[in-house]
This record gives C-alpha cells, structure tokens and sequence, in this order.
C-alpha cells in the first residue's frame, strides 16, 4: 500500500494532481499484476492475522471473560475483516481492469510460446544417422559401467549392513546378559 507523495517546498499543492492524474491514466497492465499480486499478498497476511487472532480467542464456556479484552479482540477482528473485504474489492478492481486492458488482444496458443526445432525428413543423410548410432552405443556402453559400479557399491553396502547389524545384536545380547 503506497501513499501519494506529497507537495515538496516551493512547489504549488497543485502540482501533483496533474502529473498524479497523467500517472493513472498510464497505468499498463504489468504494474497492475504488481498491484494485483501486492493486493493478495496483503489479504493473506490479513487472513493469517484474523486466524491468530481467532486461535487467542477463548471460547464462551461459562467462565468469566474480561469484556474489555473481549471487546478489544472483537474490534481487532472486526477492522481486519473490514480491510479484507476492501482489499477484496480492490482486487476486483485490478482484475476487472486487467481484463478490459487484456480484452482486445488475440490469444497467443501455447504452442507457439514454445521455441523448438522441427526436423525436416529430407536433411536426415547417412552421416548423421551413422554418428547418432556411434554416439548411442557410446552412451549405452558408458551406462552399462556405471550400473556395474553401482551394483558393486549396493553389494558393498550391503555387507557393511549387514556387519553392523550383527554387532548391534551382540551388543544387545551382551546388555542384556549383563541385566
């Protein structure tokens, strides 16, 4: 929530109003996202702030409760679900004109946002194909090995595993022939 700046010395109070007006009447549609996205950022917060203050609120189970604390939480609670509603319909606002700005442009499909290479049959040559097959078997030679490697590291933890397994054991069987 920003404020209007105010009227600096040797500068006419009017002076503002003119350029403040021009400002609103240039607003696009990204620093209305930003205001959009700074609007629901602060209902959240508010709504987080309505829970605290719900969850400090003590039930009404017959025991004597202060009334001016009550009173105090129930205006607390009452202000923040009144600036929630406003920032409720501010958002509205945004969101209408986002809309109206937004209304005369054409939909780009998504495909289209996408950059990728197509590949055209007729450029495919033995080559290529002949390099990409070399390159495959050197992929999958490379994978075979590492999956060796790792299958020897799976059985080395395993045997680790299993050690220390048995010596948990003994060391439980001791503890408890000692009790």
């Amino acid at each position: 929530m920003s404020t209007p700046p105010l009227a600096g010395a040797g500068m006419p109070p009017g002076a503002f109003s003119g350029t403040q007006a021009q400002a609103a009447r240039e607003v696009n549609t990204a620093s209305l996202c930003r205001i959009g996205q700074e609007t629901v950022q602060d209902i959240v917060f508010r709504t987080m702030e309505i829970f605290q203050l719900l969850r400090n609120m003590q039930l009404p189970n017959g025991v004597t409760y202060h009334t001016a604390t009550y009173q105090d939480r129930l205006a607390k609670l009452q202000e923040h679900l009144r600036q929630l509603s406003i920032l409720f319909r501010k958002l509205r606002l945004v969101y209408d004109k986002c809309n109206e700005n937004c209304a005369g442009l054409d939909p780009v499909p998504i495909e289209q946002l996408i950059p990728y290479v197509e590949e055209d049959g007729s450029k495919h040559d033995d080559r290529g194909a002949a390099s990409q097959l070399r390159f495959a078997s050197e992929e999958r030679r490379e994978i075979m090995e590492v999956n060796k490697k790792l299958k020897q590291k799976n059985q080395q933890l395993k045997q680790i595993m299993d050690q220390l397994r048995n010596l948990i054991w003994d060391i439980n069987a001791m503890l408890a022939m000692r009790n």
